[in-house]
């Protein structure tokens, strides 16, 4: 195993690299430089969209290791303090990057293949996950990088559909006489209301994981500020559970639209941004089974099993490439995204163990069930 202080490095050196989506390139050199010159992988290149794809071994099982090598944007001083290392991405999500990468590297080449993927705009528009599907990458099994929590895998994340809404009502007028226009931004107000009541009613369940949950996110409208606006914009994140799917979500926001439309007589039409159906891993599979073993091995404790309210790049792959994936990683979710994000450096360090250990898991477990 690679030793405590090497991964310590490596991380820092990640985080004082500033990677918004699509400005990931210094991060994916970093770890090229690494894969070639010190940690033994066989085959390594960054691809059209800037991800940067390592592999050794050859054989099944084809095991795949991928996380995101971007971050939100905004900086945070990198710092080890109390404990924690901190900085933009520590927790969302370059601890888990590098762990697997570490991990991966340690893997011996006759237990099959590992393929370690640092991927681009996971936070942006998922571009390199979507090209990883794209490669149509021969894998059997995937993990994700995400922050779970180290003792906690996740097993499940929501759907998303997000939909860009117009509401046009054909004319304006002076604001000092508001009677001879409808005001589109007020006419839009009644479609949202409309959207999450019948989500509320028809969505609500017993727990947040099985619940549809709606937000509005953005707002735009008007062309000046003595002028009634005509159109108005707004667009709505829903977020959809492994129950339904996105398409019957769909349908039933259409409903609402047109009829809300039709009784205020005002034109409205819509346009779908991102449409990702729900995605739960198998719990039966070697997988979860070897995700399982692995933190009872390293951390003496069964880890929970659990469903997130979020949406990840493992849906996309589970559901493209029909495989068993699951989602584990280091770091406190509710750190991601904060001005003082942070990972336990004791629990980022064992992740590395715990990685290790699974692709150990995973190659013993896939040929025992082929036998």
């Amino acid at each position: 195993m690679v030793s405590p202080s090497y991964a310590i490095e490596l991380l820092k050196k990640a985080l004082e690299l500033y990677t918004p989506s699509r400005s990931e390139a210094a991060l994916a050199n970093l770890i090229k430089d690494k894969c070639v010159n010190e940690l033994g992988f066989e085959q390594v290149n960054i691809d059209s969209v800037g991800n940067i794809i390592a592999s050794k071994g050859t054989g099944a099982p084809r095991i795949l290791l991928c996380g995101h090598m971007d971050t939100v944007p905004g900086q945070v001083p990198v710092r080890i303090e109390d404990g924690y290392i901190y900085g933009r991405g520590a927790s969302d999500a370059k601890a888990p990057l590098i762990a697997m990468l570490l991990a991966a590297s340690e893997f011996p080449k006759q237990g099959g293949t590992v393929t370690f993927a640092g991927v681009v705009d996971e936070e942006g528009n998922a571009t390199g996950v979507k090209q990883l599907v794209k490669s149509k990458l021969g894998v059997d099994y995937a993990i994700f990088g995400e922050p779970s929590g180290v003792e906690n895998i996740t097993v499940a994340y929501k759907g998303r559909l997000a939909i860009r809404l117009t509401c046009d009502v054909g004319d304006s007028a002076h604001a000092s006489a508001p009677w001879l226009a409808k005001n589109s931004i007020e006419e839009m107000y009644d479609f949202w209301k409309a959207v999450k009541a019948e989500i509320e009613r028809v969505g609500t369940a017993e727990n947040k994981a099985k619940s549809i949950s709606c937000s509005l996110t953005e707002i735009t409208g008007g062309s000046s500020h003595n002028v009634t606006p005509q159109k108005c914009k707004i667009t709505i994140d829903i977020r959809v559970p492994t129950i339904t799917t996105c398409e019957n979500v769909l349908r039933m926001v259409d409903t609402v639209i047109t009829k809300v439309a039709s009784e205020k007589g005002v034109k409205a039409t819509y346009r779908i941004e991102d449409k990702t159906e729900p995605f739960e891993a198998d719990h039966s599979s070697p997988l979860v089974r070897a995700l399982l073993l692995s933190v009872l091995d390293v951390r003496k404790k069964r880890p929970m099993l659990l469903r997130k309210t979020g949406t990840g790049d493992m849906n996309v792959l589970g559901h493209n490439f029909k495989i068993p994936v699951i989602t584990y990683g280091p770091g406190d979710p509710h750190a991601s995204h904060t001005a003082d994000e942070r990972v336990n450096i004791d629990e980022y360090v064992s992740s590395i163990e715990v990685y290790e250990r699974a692709l150990f898991h995973m190659s013993r477990l896939h040929h025992l069930r082929k036998k």
